[in-house]
């Protein structure tokens, strides 16, 4: 039976890192994010649902989202945010399952969810075994962030302060990984303490 680990992170935390990491070591990696985006790809089945729910202000052309207007519109109201999720969870939950069973059929040892949202909401814990949480300063967050996107550091905080806060994710892992001032190599050796089975 494979384990069903789910990685979570704040934004510039390198959770994606560590999961590229576990996808090296043989476990089979779902991506929620990139579920996400294919339910908002221009046509996507998730669109026009959001534009029933938030009007025809959040489409740049027929059938297509304006991602930027519609993240502004769920980071400035919570109930939005809610609203979004109500319509894209349910879409993102049915994939996952759908590539979970065959990973399951191929018999891995891990299966693991990359889910950014995974303490912010109470849909996923109920499907995993173990939660890994990638952690690290706030200060490194910005940092990364800004190297990695150009974003300023007042726009960072606002993603930030959408999200978890540090100390909550903390509180819900099963596995914590400190990844501040450490290199990919020390990266492999925490995962393969933690996951006997990886074969990094």
């Amino acid at each position: 039976m494979s384990m069903r680990l789910g990685v979570t992170g704040g934004i510039g935390s390198g959770k994606s890192t560590v999961c590229s990491l576990l996808a090296q070591g043989g476990a089979v990696v779902i991506d929620a994010d990139a579920i996400s985006r294919a339910c908002t790809a221009p046509q996507g089945p998730a669109v026009a649902a959001i534009v029933q729910a938030f009007g025809p202000s959040v489409l740049s052309a027929p059938g297509v989202l304006d991602r930027d207007v519609l993240r502004e519109r769920v980071f400035s109201d919570a109930q939005a945010k809610a609203q979004l999720q109500d319509i894209l969870h349910p879409l993102i939950g049915a994939e996952i399952a759908r590539q979970s069973a065959l990973a399951q059929a191929h018999k891995v040892a891990y299966i693991v969810l990359d889910l950014p949202l995974l303490t912010e909401s109470q849909r996923w814990r109920p499907m995993l075994d173990r939660v890994l949480v990638v952690d690290c300063s706030e200060e490194t967050q910005i940092a990364r962030v800004g190297q990695r996107s150009g974003l300023a550091p007042a726009a960072v905080r606002k993603i930030m302060a959408a999200q978890s806060s540090r100390a909550y994710r903390r509180q819900c892992a099963d596995f914590l990984i400190f990844n501040e001032m450490v290199t990919i190599e020390a990266l492999k050796v925490q995962l393969r303490q933690m996951l006997p089975d990886l074969e990094i």
